[in-house]
């Protein structure tokens, strides 16, 4: 088994749709030094021979099960939200690794469920949460361990993204059963990183609708947070943004230092300003910016790499498994509540929505 994990990773993926593109470059030109892809599917045979096409021709196979036959090291999930459960069930049952797009499910209960069939069979169960990896969120993450901003003060995000109504009449985007809204489609990568960097969430209070857009969810959202620590946070989150997408951005107050990152994927950093200046900080916003193509970043190359590296040395405990997951579904989950019962809604608890995902 040592040895195998020496080698080059098999991998198998599972849906070829809007995300795919992100994946075709990864597999085509950042991770050709440690994996192969060996097989793809999805319902649309047309988008899975062009994704085996753009990469080098790996097989094309009818469905799930024929690529599980293919018996592939992990399976890389990018198919509709509300499967992403399912079918990352089936492959741990079958016994391989999984990788899967955000969310890992809708449900807390089915993402409780992946976290023990993973744990029980010593197989990876990571989530893409690939923001994380961006320069700029990276710096933010080691200002905030180093204790730069002292004590938290107010965090906030700003999602302005333009997603027209022909996204929305797809048979799933904007759909509760299947998909949700903006906080669960778009903004969840950046309602993650609010609480990897500010920490646990005491409470929420949220309002959302569709404002422009015609769905099931809310084209528009906005929230206040309040942290354990005592801090404060707002949201603010639209796919009615015109003409494009213009902002993804971050910011957080401390009573030692302020930053705030932004472009289309938190990627640039805009601002940082410390009253404890260390050596290096006016080259901040140069040395941590990343200029990106699209709103998906750069961030998901170097975490797949990372999960590969943790198969081939026999580890589980990747950088974003399904328990870490689940802690921004469960942040989702007390957003929509209290939208549902239009108050505040405590974490403790443990509230669900009463539409996300049924």
């Amino acid at each position: 088994m040592e040895a195998a994990r020496a080698n080059r990773a098999r991998i198998g993926v599972l849906g070829c749709g809007r995300v795919s593109a992100r994946y075709r470059e990864v597999f085509r030109d950042e991770l050709t030094d440690i994996a192969d892809v060996v097989a793809v599917t999805d319902l649309d045979s047309g988008k899975s021979e062009s994704f085996a096409a753009d990469i080098g021709g790996s097989p094309v196979v009818a469905d799930l099960n024929a690529l599980i036959a293919t018996k592939p090291d992990l399976i890389c999930i990018l198919t509709e939200s509300g499967n992403h459960y399912r079918h990352a069930k089936a492959v741990l049952e079958a016994g391989i690794n999984v990788i899967v797009e955000k969310p890992v499910a809708l449900r807390l209960e089915h993402a409780d469920e992946l976290a023990a069939i993973a744990r029980e069979r010593g197989l990876i169960c990571a989530e893409i949460k690939q923001n994380r990896y961006n320069p700029a969120m990276r710096f933010l993450r080691s200002a905030v361990d180093e204790g730069r901003f002292g004590k938290l003060v107010t965090l906030g995000v700003r999602v302005h993204w333009s997603r027209d109504q022909s996204y929305y009449d797809d048979p799933w985007h904007g759909r509760w059963l299947m998909d949700g809204g903006v906080l669960s489609q778009q903004a969840i990568h950046h309602i993650d990183a609010m609480r990897w960097l500010g920490g646990p969430i005491e409470a929420v209070c949220a309002q959302g609708r569709a404002v422009i857009n015609k769905l099931e969810a809310e084209d528009t959202a906005t929230a206040i947070v309040r942290f354990e620590n005592g801090a404060m946070g707002t949201i603010e989150a639209t796919t009615a943004a015109r003409p494009r997408d213009f902002e993804a951005s971050l910011h957080i107050v401390g009573d030692k230092a302020l930053g705030k990152v932004g472009g289309r994927a938190i990627n640039l950093v805009e601002t940082w300003e410390s009253v404890e200046p260390h050596d290096g900080d006016a080259d901040v916003p140069a040395t941590f910016s990343q200029d990106v193509p699209t709103s998906y970043g750069l961030g998901h190359g170097p975490y797949i790499r990372e999960v590969i590296d943790c198969w081939r040395e026999g580890k589980t405990d990747v950088p974003v498994s399904v328990e870490e997951g689940r802690k921004a579904l469960a942040f989702l989950h007390a957003l929509y509540r209290s939208m549902e019962i239009g108050g505040w809604v405590k974490l403790d608890d443990v509230p669900q929505s009463e539409r996300l995902g049924l």
